[in-house]
């Protein structure tokens, strides 16, 4: 998938600043400790970690996504061309289940905190397409807007807990998988099916 922003002209210079996102296209590698968004829902198998905490009220399992970019530039002409590779995944090694086989319930929940970090992702993508950038300040102005989307992504997940309890409440659980996933569709991103 590629995006281009709007070119933006700085004026002191004369030179255009023009973003191009890319979304990371590798294929799935079974021995990589990395699941990518792009490639397939969440399975069992993408559970490495041994679980932590005992006792009721803990978590029935844990799943560590987050989100980041990859970005190169090159000068043509009056063009700063700016190539951004954005990377949306999931770590194995990081991840735990309490119980297996898990329930579908439970493999739901961890699914929708990638979903999450998929739809900031996006929000992250659009907004930077839509700044106005300068060559002077592109790169701060990017890694700024990361910082805060980077925020947003820990401020949903934790409510996103909050509200489903962990995922003790399904009706809750189900009213936010509606949301997230038709905010996804909304974007032009295909939820990942389990």
């Amino acid at each position: 998938m590629q995006d281009t922003a709007i070119p933006s002209s700085n004026k002191d210079s004369g030179t255009v600043v023009k973003v191009i996102f890319l979304t990371d296209p590798r294929p799935e590698d079974v021995a990589s400790d990395t699941l990518f968004y792009h490639q397939r829902a969440v399975k069992p198998e993408d559970f490495k970690a041994g679980p932590r905490g005992s006792g009721p009220g803990k978590n029935e399992a844990i799943s560590f996504t987050s989100f980041a970019f990859d970005g190169s530039s090159r000068q043509f002409r009056d063009t700063l061309e700016i190539t951004l590779v954005l990377q949306v995944f999931w770590v194995k090694s990081s991840s735990w289940l309490r119980t297996r086989p898990p329930s579908s319930h439970t493999l739901e929940h961890e699914q929708l905190h990638f979903d999450i970090t998929r739809l900031v992702a996006e929000r992250f993508r659009k907004k930077v397409l839509q700044m106005p950038l300068t060559t002077d300040d592109h790169e701060s102005r990017i890694q700024y807007e990361y910082l805060e989307s980077f925020r947003e992504m820990n401020r949903l997940q934790e409510e996103f807990d909050d509200k489903v309890h962990s995922g003790m409440n399904g009706f809750m659980q189900l009213e936010w998988k509606r949301k997230i996933r038709g905010e996804l569709m909304a974007e032009g991103v295909r939820p990942a099916v389990e």
